[in-house]
């Protein structure tokens, strides 16, 4: 999406583009619309040219409010997305659907010369899981396949050394047990989780479910 940016832009806001780029991050916080904002266009605009922009937030628990924000960079986490912003209290991150009556004004927005959308994203997303706590396990698997659960789990796999039997020990985390178990279900006994007990259930009760869906193997 960047590269496609930058082709539509004249030089003059190229560099902007390159200081503000749009991140994609594919993991979810659990079940989310599928669906693209119609501000995202708009909040582009506004990042690239370094306009404020003005607009209603509604957040949660909260009644709508009016705020004034200079965009520094936009996020795609799982179809949901994200502006990046400085305002009169420091950087804060709003969710876009969330964002209503956006209008960019003609007023400088500013952006610091160090800012790092990737950077500052990170620091987004541990504030968050750091709030959520996940649950982590370990689980056993034979080394080779090790970068599948890498896929499902993204940073929150953690290799921790091989073991006497050739197997691999790996860490995985995610919000709860039942997430944990949904991920490694499919896996059968090529995966063992050696703890907590309440992924371990979890498993059985899948697998309990499946059973008396399907009936029992030959």
């Amino acid at each position: 999406m960047l590269r496609k940016l930058m082709r539509a832009l004249s030089g003059t806001f190229r560099g902007d583009a390159e200081a503000a780029a749009i991140v994609v991050d594919p993991l979810g916080w659990g079940a989310v619309e599928k669906s693209r904002p119609a501000t995202v266009e708009l909040l582009q605009d506004a990042v690239v040219r370094r306009r404020k922009v003005r607009f209603t937030y509604t957040a949660p628990r909260r009644e709508p409010a009016e705020r004034v924000a200079d965009p520094w960079g936009l996020v795609d986490k799982d179809d949901v997305w994200y502006l990046v912003a400085g305002t009169g209290n420091g950087r804060r991150t709003f969710r876009v659907d969330r964002i209503g009556a956006i209008v960019i004004l003609d007023e400088p927005g500013e952006r610091p010369d160090d800012f790092s959308l990737d950077e500052a994203w990170r620091e987004v997303t541990d504030e968050v899981e750091r709030r959520r706590g996940p649950l982590g396990a370990t689980v056993l698997i034979a080394p080779r396949p090790v970068w599948v659960l890498r896929d499902h789990f993204g940073r929150h796999c953690q290799e921790l050394g091989l073991i006497d039997d050739g197997r691999m020990r790996v860490r995985v985390a995610a919000p709860t047990a039942r997430m944990i178990a949904q991920q490694l279900a499919g896996w059968g006994e090529e995966v063992e989780v050696e703890q907590p007990e309440s992924v371990r259930t979890e498993l059985a009760r899948i697998a309990g479910e499946l059973t008396s869906l399907y009936g029992p193997g030959p």
